[in-house]
């Protein structure tokens, strides 16, 4: 009998200086991986407390089958699927309510607790309608071959009693533009939670690249990267999670609405910047011109994908191009695509930035999207 055991990585404290696995923690996790074992037989921790019997080892062989590295992964337990209310989400209806989990992705978090990203599923196994994974996973093959690179940019108002941070009760604070990578307690709102939330996606195994106050007072923007189009995914739709749990601690909210406040104040967005191995290597000005003619032909597919509410952002101000229009630009950050100066500087190789999806964006859709794009090009 096999069994599918937990993800966890390995950390630098448990490397010697050569970088290897130190022979007591391979003791360490093998240990962890009997105590799944035992638990899944009644044997376990439960069983000790209820029933006031256990296990001990008396003796233990450790066989080397691989070296493990710091950042390998190691399994330690499988997560079985799961079953929830529907009818409470808006998902099923009351008479046929239960929708089915199934774990995709695990994130360590603070020793020995782990957060689950899961698919849903309908009974009959077909993936939710909500289950943009699913179809983003069907182009793996894909975007596997092509070697994509995201890197999101997830921007949100921190809030108090729906009001963001720094705004007055019933009125507005002095005009944006003061507030943009911003310091001081004059100009910025919300640091403590910015960072604790940077720190601890870094501790899970998510690569934050940066964070920074953005245009208005109370809002900021974190850059989420990963050169796996679904890990990038998983990675964005985790780190939105996490931001709302700590948030609660300061008894704060996110908010990730495209335009949370009305008037000359910058919506939020999610700008995606993406590349594959082409774009990266070879590239060329033809090869590009091409990139951008498919996703001028394509603008209103890729409109209906990039988020809610979408249209009060992408108004032709405030750093957008209208919702109805395409076009690209170097360094224009007014354009549907920005092309990086960098880019046109080194010969047409390099990344592109789509500057449409919104801040509450899906991006399983945003990368789906993208990719049927790009690919065949």
């Amino acid at each position: 009998m096999s069994l599918l055991l937990k993800t966890t990585k390995i950390i630098n404290d448990w490397t010697d200086y050569n970088g290897h696995m130190n022979l007591s923690y391979y003791i360490l996790v093998f240990d962890k991986g009997a105590e799944v074992i035992l638990s899944k037989f009644k044997m376990g921790e439960h069983s000790a407390k209820t029933e006031k019997k256990s296990t001990m080892v008396v003796e233990t062989h450790t066989t080397y089958n691989n070296e493990v590295k710091e950042g390998n992964e190691v399994d330690l337990s499988d997560c079985p699927e799961w079953n929830f209310d529907g009818s409470s989400t808006r998902q099923a209806p009351g008479h046929a309510s239960e929708c089915l989990l199934r774990p995709v992705r695990m994130y360590q978090w603070d020793g020995n607790h782990y957060f689950v990203l899961c698919e849903v599923y309908n009974v009959d196994g077909t993936p939710h309608a909500s289950n943009y994974r699913a179809p983003l996973r069907e182009k793996q093959e894909s975007f596997d071959s092509a070697k994509f690179w995201w890197g999101f940019e997830q921007e949100y108002f921190i809030t108090k009693d729906f009001t963001p941070l720094g705004f007055p009760k019933g009125g507005y604070p002095k005009p944006q533009g003061l507030y943009y990578c911003g310091v001081g307690g004059n100009q910025v709102r919300g640091r403590e939670l910015v960072e604790l939330h940077l720190l601890t996606c870094l501790d899970m195994g998510i690569h934050l690249t940066g964070t920074n106050a953005e245009v208005a007072v109370g809002q900021w923007e974190y850059q989420c990267f990963a050169d796996d189009t679904l890990k990038a995914c998983d990675d964005l739709w985790m780190s939105r999670y996490i931001l709302y749990r700590l948030a609660e601690d300061y008894r704060l909210d996110i908010n990730i609405d495209p335009k949370p406040v009305h008037g000359d104040w910058n919506g939020s967005g999610c700008h995606t910047n993406f590349s594959n191995e082409r774009m990266r290597t070879e590239g060329g000005l033809p090869y590009f011109e091409e990139v951008f003619s498919r996703f001028e032909a394509r603008h209103q597919l890729h409109i209906d994908a990039y988020g809610e509410d979408n249209d009060q952002r992408l108004t032709g101000d405030h750093e957008t191009q209208h919702i109805g229009k395409f076009s690209w630009g170097v360094a224009n950050r007014g354009a549907s695509i920005r092309v990086p100066t960098n880019v046109e500087r080194d010969g047409w190789v390099g990344y592109l930035e789509d500057r449409r999806p919104a801040s509450n964006c899906d991006p399983y859709r945003v990368a789906k999207v993208i990719v049927e794009a790009v690919e065949n090009v």
